[in-house]
């Protein structure tokens, strides 16, 4: 089933943007990149169907605890589809939108540019198909009762997608319970809701020690490029004393301006 609801949207994009908000805090701001201070961060998932909302903001230091940098407010921000370019509206807290959820269509490559401090900040990213052939073996995966290390790496349950080009795929699993149940016994430091690099595969396989709490979820797949995972695999969560700056595909700028599409299916993990 496609994702269709903003709901579903906003999720996705809220659990992508949380993991960038960690990354682009940890830049390293070093006498070899201190022009990076001045650098605008630009934040935009494009998904095809919705509306086009792009976040545009300062920079932050190390020890700020903001969720994110200042806003950078009055800017003239294009994009472009290559036969059509649009302005778009500014909004509240950094925030620039184009309404017209037609605009964003895949197959298309997106242009973004702005003008900054003198310089010209761009990027562009491409919409991809949407995923195909998205399958699990069963709607519900019934974790063993009792657990065995020897058995950690057997396949219980398999998620599959056609894949053929290898192209990049990321799998959510968002577990819809407000007081998800713990599966006291899986020696696991997963979060209810978590994401995997399927790294270029068409295949997740389900084991024993996948989930650590059951309950109802979400299993989204999402097609990805790969700005994304550039950044997803980015090494920026050391010590202070071994930050790395971010990847971007920002021109004049930080952040990430990338494109996705989305299909998703739903699991019950319940006992055996």
């Amino acid at each position: 089933m496609e994702i269709k609801t903003h709901t579903h949207t906003r999720y996705i994009l809220g659990a992508l943007a949380a993991g960038f908000m960690l990354m682009t805090a940890a830049c390293k701001k070093n006498s070899a990149d201190i022009n990076a201070v001045n650098k605008p961060v630009v934040e935009a998932y494009l998904v095809a169907g919705q509306p086009l909302s792009l976040k545009v903001y300062q920079q932050k230091d190390l020890t700020d605890t903001a969720t994110y940098g200042v806003a950078l407010t009055g800017l003239s921000i294009n994009v472009s589809n290559g036969s059509q370019t649009v302005k778009l509206t500014e909004g509240a807290g950094g925030t620039y939108t184009y309404s017209d959820a037609a605009f964003i269509t895949a197959g298309k490559t997106y242009t973004m540019q702005f003008n900054y401090n003198n310089a010209t900040v761009s990027a562009s990213t491409l919409m991809p198909g949407k995923p195909a052939g998205f399958k699990l073996t069963d709607s519900v995966f019934h974790e063993p009762n009792i657990i065995d290390p020897a058995y950690n790496d057997k396949v219980l349950q398999t998620v599959t997608w056609s894949n053929p080009d290898s192209l990049q795929h990321i799998l959510l699993f968002k577990n819809l319970d407000s007081n998800p149940f713990e599966i006291i016994a899986v020696r696991s430091n997963r979060k209810p809701s978590f994401e995997i690099n399927t790294e270029r595969t068409a295949i997740y396989n389900i084991t024993q020690n996948t989930f650590k709490y059951y309950g109802h979820y979400q299993v989204i797949l999402l097609r990805v490029n790969d700005e994304y995972i550039n950044i997803l695999s980015s090494n920026t969560r050391g010590s202070s004393q071994n930050l790395v700056n971010t990847p971007t595909n920002v021109v004049n700028g930080l952040g990430i301006f990338t494109a996705m599409q989305a299909d998703t299916l739903n699991l019950r993990v319940t006992t055996q």
